[in-house]
This record gives C-alpha cells, sequence and structure tokens, in this order.
C-alpha cells in the first residue's frame, strides 16, 4: 500500500469564471471585515473582495463572549497589559508585536466604537470594565452582556453593506495563485449554490489577505464553529509559507459538558463568568485553584485548564463544576443571557445548580507565520486574526487579546497594502488561468501552473481525524500518544476509492494537513509550555525550547525549524553575532549579505540534489578541513551561513580561531544536523571562508616579507562588490591594517583631482576649505609634488609607482613630516627592499583584489 503524500495543491475542476479586486478578503470576521473597510477609508476607489464560507455574519467572531481588552482606565497602563500578556504567553511572545497590540489598541478600538458597535456602559455612560483570567486589572469590554462578538459582528456586517465592499458568500478558498515571480495574486474557491458564480472560479488580485479564522474542528470536541476546519493554514502551507507555533492550541477551561461523546461545536462557559466571581469545584463542592496558582480561578487559561484535567484524573470524574449560583437570577439575565440561555437549553439551571464543565479545544495562538505588518513569507499574501501567528499570543493566549490583534494588525494590514499600491502597474493584475502545456509562452504576471501531484481525503476520516486528534492530541500528550495520532492520520491518507473533489474533500483534506502538522510539531517540542502538555517531559525547557517551530509543506511532508524566541529565522546565533561585533563587522550587514548570497543559490524548488538523494530526517556530521597551508579567517561567517541555511538545526564546533595559521589537514570546525541543510550550505560557506581566508594567507606573505623594517602592509578600496568589510576583516587576520573603508573616511587627492583643480596645492586647499577637520591624504607620482603639500599641511602622502632609489630620497626628503605610503609596481619579492627605505605603508590592492582562495574542503563523515 502506498501512502499518498499530503497535497501541495487540491484536486479541483479548472475555474469556470474569474473576477478581479485590488485586495481580496479571506474571512468575515473581526479581522477580515475590519481590514476590508480600513482598506475601503485609504483608497475609496479600490475593488474590495471579501470571499467568506457562509454568510457575512458567521464564523467565529459571533461567538466570541468575554470581550475585548484594551488600555481604557486612567489607572491601567500598556506596561501592566503588556506584562500580563507576556506572562500568559510563557516566555515566548515575541515583545514587540504585544507592544504594538497594547498600545494600538485602544485606538483600535474608539475606531470600531465609531463603526457602530455599542458595548455596555454604566450608569454614567462609561464603558463598563471587566476583568477575566490572567488580567491584573479590569480591561475588558464587553457587549449585551455576554455577546460581545455577536455585537462586533453586527456592527462590521453593517458597514460593509453601506460600503462599495463586494462580497462573495458561501465559498470555499482552496489555493493561492501566485504570478511568474512567485507572488500573491489571487485565489481559487468554490462557490456553493446557485447562479453564475457557481463551482469553481478565480478571484484575481494584487493582494490576497487571509482572515479565516481557527481549525478548532480538527478536534472532536470545540468551541470553534462547523467552519473552522482550518482553510487558511492549509492554503498558506500549500503555497509555501512558513506556519508556526501550530502546537499551542488553548482549550478553553470551562465548556459546557454535554456528556460522554458529545461532538462538534460545544456551548462555551465565558471566562468572564469566573472573572465576575464564578469558582471552580470538584464534585465534592472543593475548590482547587486556590492552591494552584495566585490567580487561583483567575489564573491563565493553560494553567486552569491543565489544573481541571489533573483533578478529573485524580477523581475519576468526566468533567469539574462552575458554581456561580450566588450571582442570583437576575446577574444571569442581565450580564450573562447568552450562557444562561444555553444552559437552560441543555437542562441546566446556573441559579440553581453548578455548571459541568470540562475543557475543549478553542483558540490557535498559532498560525501562519506573519511581521508587524501582517506579511506572510510569501510575498503579497497577509495574514490576519487567528489565522495568522503576529507572536502577540505565545504559548497561550491571554483572555481578549484576540478580537484586539484583529482590529490592531487589521489596520496595519490596510495601511502596507495602501503603501504598496505602486508597486504593480495599473491593469497589471495577474491572471488565473494555469497553462495548457509548457510550451505556452508565459505573459508577464501571468501564475505559474503547479502540476505537482495531488490528491484529496476521503471525507469519512473526517470523524476519524477529529477522534484520534482528541484522544492524542488535546490537552494531555506524549510521545506515546502523539506517535499514534501520527501513525494514524498518516493512514486517513490511503483510501481504497476514488476521492471525488467537492467542499466535504476538500475540507478533510485541510483537517488532514492542519492536523499533521500541528502533530509534528507537538512531537518535536519535547517540553510543556503555555497550553502544549507534555506528559512525558512535564518541566518547561528554556535552554532547549525557548523559541519558535516553524512549519513548511514539501513534496515529503511537513520540515520542522526551531528559530530561538526573539530572533528571526534569518537571525545569527548569539555567539557569531558576539564575534563579528568583536570583529568589528555589523551582524545586520552580514547577515543581509548571506541572504542574498543563498538567495542565488536555493531558488524555488530548493537543493534537487540534496533533496532527492537524502531522506528527509537524516542527520550527519561533516568536518571542514583545510586542503593547503594558510591563515583562516571567516569561521564565524560560514558559521552563520550553516546556521542560516538550517535556522539553527545546525550545531557548529569551531576547531581553530581566525587569524591562525593552519595546515594541509587541519580541521577547521564540525557540523552536525540534518543533512540536507548541510550539504545545501556547503557551497555559500566554503564561497566565503576560503576567499576571505585566501586574503588573510595573502596578507600574512606580505607581513612576513616585510616584517623587522617597520613599514606595515595595508589595503585598498579594491574589494569585491558587498564584501568589502569582510574582506579587509580578513586583511587583519592576515596581520595587515587597513585603508579607507569609503570615499568619506579621508580625503585622498589623487591625479584627476589635481588636474581638475589646478595644481596639488590648490586641490588640497580646497578639501580643507570644504570639509576642515577631515583627515587629508595627497598621492604623488613626483618627488618635485612633495614640497607644495607639505606646504600646505598633508598628514599623508602617497608615493605612486616610486622606485626604491626614489623612495629613500622622499623619506629623507619629508624627514618624518608626514606619513609615506608606498604604492603601485610592488611584489613579494621586491617588498623588503621598499620597507627598508623607510616608508610607513605598503598599500597592496592584490591583497582583496586578486588574492588566491585557500583550498578548503568539506568531507561528509560516514554512516
Amino acid at each position: 500500500m502506498t501512502i499518498p503524500a499530503i497535497p501541495q495543491k487540491l484536486t479541483a475542476p479548472p475555474p469556470g469564471w474569474t473576477v478581479e479586486a485590488d485586495v481580496v478578503v479571506v474571512g468575515s470576521g473581526v479581522a477580515g471585515l475590519t481590514l476590508a473597510l480600513r482598506y475601503a477609508d485609504l483608497d475609496p476607489g479600490a475593488k474590495i473582495l471579501v470571499v467568506t464560507k457562509d454568510v457575512l455574519s458567521s464564523g467565529s467572531t459571533r461567538w466570541a463572549q468575554g470581550g475585548i481588552a484594551a488600555v481604557l482606565d486612567p489607572a491601567d497602563t500598556p506596561a501592566e497589559h503588556l506584562s500580563d500578556t507576556l506572562i500568559a504567553g510563557v516566555g515566548i511572545c515575541e515583545e514587540e508585536a504585544v507592544r504594538v497590540l497594547v498600545t494600538e489598541g485602544p485606538g483600535a478600538l474608539r475606531e470600531l466604537i465609531a463603526t457602530g458597535a455599542r458595548f455596555d456602559t454604566d450608569d454614567s455612560g462609561e464603558l463598563q470594565l471587566t476583568r477575566e483570567g490572567g488580567h491584573r486589572r479590569d480591561r475588558i469590554v464587553h457587549a449585551g452582556g455576554d455577546a460581545t462578538g455577536a455585537e462586533v459582528q453586527r456592527a462590521l456586517v453593517q458597514a460593509v453593506g453601506k460600503s462599495a465592499i463586494q462580497v462573495i458568500e458561501h465559498a470555499l478558498v482552496l489555493d493561492l495563485l501566485k504570478d511568474a515571480e512567485g507572488r500573491a495574486a489571487g485565489v481559487t474557491l468554490h462557490v456553493m449554490g446557485e447562479g453564475e458564480r457557481d463551482g469553481v472560479g478565480a478571484v484575481r488580485a494584487g493582494a490576497v489577505v487571509l482572515a479565516t479564522g481557527g481549525m478548532g474542528q480538527i478536534y472532536a470536541s470545540t468551541t470553534n464553529p462547523a467552519v473552522s476546519t482550518g482553510d487558511g493554514v492549509a492554503l498558506a502551507l500549500r503555497a509555501g509559507a512558513v506556519v508556526r507555533d501550530l502546537e499551542f492550541v488553548q482549550f478553553h477551561p470551562t465548556v459546557l459538558w454535554l456528556g460522554e461523546g458529545s461532538t462538534g461545536q460545544q456551548p462555551l462557559i465565558s471566562e468572564a463568568v469566573r472573572g465576575e466571581g464564578a469558582v471552580l469545584v470538584d464534585a465534592e463542592g472543593v475548590r482547587f485553584m486556590k492552591d494552584v496558582h495566585e490567580l487561583a480561578d483567575l489564573a491563565p487559561r493553560d494553567v486552569v485548564a491543565k489544573a481541571i484535567v489533573r483533578r478529573m484524573l485524580e477523581t475519576g470524574a468526566e468533567h469539574m463544576y462552575l458554581d456561580a449560583r450566588h450571582f442570583g437570577e437576575e446577574k444571569w439575565r442581565t450580564r450573562f443571557p447568552t450562557i444562561y440561555a444555553s444552559c437552560l437549553e441543555h437542562g441546566i439551571d446556573p441559579v440553581s445548580e453548578p455548571i459541568p464543565v470540562a475543557p475543549a479545544a478553542h483558540h490557535a495562538s498559532g498560525g501562519v507565520r506573519t511581521d508587524l505588518h501582517g506579511r506572510t513569507s510569501v510575498p503579497g499574501l497577509y495574514a490576519c486574526g487567528e489565522v495568522a501567528c503576529t507572536g502577540v499570543h505565545g504559548a497561550n493566549r491571554l483572555a481578549s487579546n484576540s478580537l484586539l490583534e484583529g482590529l490592531v494588525f487589521a489596520e496595519r494590514i490596510a495601511a502596507d497594502i495602501h503603501a504598496g499600491r505602486g508597486t504593480r502597474p495599473a491593469g497589471d493584475v495577474p491572471g488565473a488561468t494555469p497553462r495548457a502545456s509548457a510550451t505556452v509562452r508565459r505573459a508577464p504576471g501571468e501564475p505559474v501552473a503547479d502540476d505537482r501531484p495531488s490528491g484529496l481525503i476521503d471525507p469519512r476520516a473526517r470523524p476519524r481525524i477529529q477522534g484520534h486528534m482528541s484522544r492524542g492530541a488535546s490537552v494531555l500528550r506524549s510521545a506515546e500518544s502523539l506517535g499514534e495520532v501520527a501513525k494514524a492520520l498518516l493512514n486517513v491518507r490511503w483510501t481504497p476509492v476514488a476521492v471525488e473533489p467537492c467542499t466535504e474533500s476538500w475540507e478533510t483534506t485541510n483537517l488532514l494537513t492542519v492536523a499533521s502538522a500541528l502533530v509534528a510539531a507537538a512531537r518535536d517540542r519535547q517540553e510543556t509550555r503555555g497550553s502544549h502538555w507534555r506528559e512525558d517531559f512535564p518541566e518547561r525547557n528554556d535552554d532547549w525550547w525557548l523559541g519558535h517551530l516553524d512549519v513548511t509543506l514539501t513534496g515529503e511532508g511537513t520540515t520542522m525549524t526551531y528559530v530561538p524566541h526573539g530572533r528571526g529565522a534569518d537571525a545569527l546565533p548569539p555567539q557569531v553575532e558576539a564575534d563579528l561585533i568583536e570583529a568589528g563587522l555589523d551582524p545586520a550587514e552580514v547577515a543581509a549579505l548571506l541572504e542574498v548570497a543563498m538567495a542565488e543559490d536555493v531558488q524555488e524548488l530548493g537543493d534537487v540534489t540534496s533533496l532527492a538523494t537524502i531522506p528527509a530526517g537524516r542527520t550527519a556530521t561533516a568536518d571542514v578541513v583545510a586542503r593547503a597551508d594558510g591563515v583562516v579567517a571567516g569561521l564565524a561567517v560560514a558559521e552563520g551561513v550553516f546556521a542560516h541555511v538550517s535556522e539553527g538545526r545546525l550545531t557548529v564546533e569551531r576547531r581553530a580561531k581566525d587569524g591562525e595559521r593552519v595546515a594541509r589537514g587541519d580541521v577547521l570546525m564540525t557540523v552536525t544536523g540534518p543533512a540536507r541543510d548541510l550539504l545545501t550550505a556547503e557551497r555559500t560557506a566554503l564561497n566565503l571562508l576560503t576567499h576571505l581566508s585566501g586574503v588573510a594567507t595573502l596578507t600574512s606573505r606580505w607581513v612576513r616579507a616585510v616584517e623587522g623594517t617597520g613599514a606595515r602592509i595595508r589595503d585598498s578600496r579594491k574589494t569585491l562588490p558587498g564584501l568589502r568589510a569582510l574582506e579587509k576583516y580578513a586583511v587583519r587576520c592576515g596581520g595587515g591594517v587597513n585603508h579607507r573603508m569609503s570615499l568619506s573616511d579621508a580625503a585622498l587627492i589623487k591625479d584627476n583631482h589635481v588636474v581638475a583643480a589646478g595644481g596639488v596645492a590648490e586641490a588640497f586647499r580646497a578639501v580643507r576649505d570644504a570639509y576642515p577637520g577631515l583627515p587629508i591624504e595627497v598621492e604623488v607620482d613626483r618627488i618635485d609634488q612633495i614640497e607644495p603639500v607639505l606646504a600646505e599641511g598633508a598628514e599623508e602622502i602617497l608615493l605612486d609607482n616610486f622606485t626604491v632609489e626614489q623612495l629613500t630620497l622622499a623619506v629623507r626628503l619629508v624627514d618624518g613630516r608626514a606619513r609615506l605610503e608606498s604604492s603601485g609596481g610592488l611584489t613579494l619579492e621586491s617588498a623588503r627592499d621598499v620597507a627598508e627605505t623607510g616608508v610607513d605603508y605598503l598599500a597592496v590592492g592584490a591583497l582583496t583584489h586578486s588574492a588566491p582562495a585557500l583550498d578548503i574542503a568539506l568531507d561528509l563523515r560516514g554512516n
């Protein structure tokens, strides 16, 4: 039996219709509709299209009960909101993203109110503020008591209805369209119903925004609506985007327990109920949260969920209870009317009895990785709301930060798209129809046809996927349980019958794709942190796991990359940065250089030879070995290449130091980790290492040639574009010194400047008048030019192409009144004779311009 791969493209009929837009927003919750409205404000003439899977008013937003967190109380501060969020995120929130959230949040909330959302107020007309788990201040605004999401959705839908924003309802997004440069160019989608846009179609757009909400339906029991099948995350994975921190799924601790075997969307009992004073108790009425956390029943959600599960295991109970009988009927009816009605509907009267509750899948803290402007790793593709991983939630979302995140980052994305409108010529919206054959010429901007093999998952597997996930990858996890789930998901891919493309098979395929990526990440993270709880690794482990897990999808399955917290995937390791700074180099500039170097080497398909010959997951060890005697330079840079390519998964042990003399056969460094990454990085790492070591080796030969004379060897600006700082560093490794880094460091008057100014003295005075205080160097090619520039106050004179006899005369004439440099016509054979004339420097452009590379190789150790 051959197990098919997770499809990188959904099998679907070709688009039968096409529409065009400036921006297409996929999703109609708080994130998607806010973004559409804000972009319409910025560009009233833009064509904005919102695609939604159900009706415009459906989705996860309307189910949100608790409220929106924002600093509105004068006694509260953004710093406190930031602190509460960072604590809840258990060490891996991106602080700058959280800072954006808490500082821009109040303004974004006021924009929502201006749009028409009505929140609950007190008798004086001020917004009522309440508190939820993890917050140390009252900062949650709410509407309709416990119907905040419904009110937010109502206001946004009403505003969209009054605008020129176009909407396609009952549309399931399928795949991303890309242009010839790999930029997002639109989406394919399937519209369910009747009309001219029936079936599969295409939306061509200059920017695509995913706002598809959550993925709770990968579990059997969830608070998410039926539409939350992870469509956006699955599409992003198929499109090649990076997805981050999927293992951190928040399980809401207090979901109404409807009996054993109950599946699907479950009624939520908002955290605000505990914020108003409800307490958790077991069947004996014991309040067990008091001994678990300083905030007791208002602890962060992961803490409460784990405590409930622990108590269930200890007592053998199927659920715990939430006791709010002391509220009384009036408070239940006015403050929590939705929850009250839901409880009564299921035969529970919270006024007279405690509410049975148990954790259920609720919110995805991870998602499609974005920056602070909502940009994903695919140009032109944005993500906003629960589908995105902005970094604000870390390992566990703080209560009521989710709607706020949608508001804040929707505005940022709208502004970013608007700022970039001029990058695509008007009317040059990429096409959406795949090529008929490889011989058809592609017009600029036309999407590239994707001929990779594809497949769909049998819709009948959906309950199996959900059941396996709930049993082995929910609140409690272990290597054993996750391994069983991974095996089950693998088996689900195989089906004895052909699977027809339809809504059910596309959704099931999305569920399988997201579940597989989540389980892979959960297996990889061998610790307990936030909403990820490993029974076999019960402690938080900052030494190994204070970071993010990035997932990408390839033809062979999911690929996992560990990125240390607070560092981008392309950041350099701390020790490499420290070494570069000590060497006088800018780590950011080196990282940018490595990015360019790897982009030249690794195109869209990647390292095809390594991908074809090396199984995924294989690790290897290789030695970087000198094949000739010389001086080594650039070891930290080479280590940076290995770190950049593998995004931190390759480990490097350096066996030598820059500036050391090495012999043929010496091991300079040992690299261990994923074999594919190792070989992909090999060429770029060696290109830089051999070149810089060649510069250092040649420099050392010149330095030895003049040893004992007092003269020093220095370089020039004859460097390769982009490599000047590194090449000059290599000169220092070889024992030389650097001359000017740029044209701004000092004035260097040469023959052409003399001609332009009408004489060497005139040129000297012109520079001194224009840039007083700047060092002035003068190049001369005749003895008689020396005295006039000395009279003007020259500090350094460059003697160009002087013979040894002329140099001797010049040294005697200057008599220490200025530094002297010899340049032009120098050779290693004549270097000592030149140095013994008494000049201060020998300038050798060949050090950087034409140094032969030092032979260095990478040897992969055998198994």
